[in-house]
């Protein structure tokens, strides 16, 4: 997991332990969420210190969506938009195409 479920913990001003394994799984599938959206051939450019910033970004912005939009019944019709998701995600599709012309042509 890129994401230590502190890190989202902190961000959505949670204390305590009691939803820590509801976190840990919307991380796990916000993280699947964002890789699936970038590109699953290679792995480990998710990693890379170039943009693992922009990829814990994303990962913690989707995360907190599915956290605080998880409930399907509500006084009050929302609709969840995720700019900044979008915008992390279309800023990796190019760097990754890059990274991975890059490995096809060797460098």
């Amino acid at each position: 997991m890129l994401l230590d479920i502190e890190d989202l913990k902190v961000s959505l001003r949670i204390d305590g332990k009691a939803d820590d394994s509801l976190l840990t799984g919307y991380s796990k599938a916000a993280e699947a969420y964002i890789k699936n959206a970038v590109g699953t051939d290679d792995d480990s450019f998710f990693e890379k210190e170039s943009v693992i910033n922009l990829v814990k970004t994303a990962i913690i912005a989707q995360a907190s969506a599915y956290y605080s939009f998880r409930t399907s019944l509500s006084l009050v019709e929302s609709y969840p938009i995720e700019p900044v998701v979008d915008s992390i995600v279309a800023q990796l599709r190019g760097v990754y195409a890059k990274h991975m012309e890059d490995k096809e042509d060797g460098n």
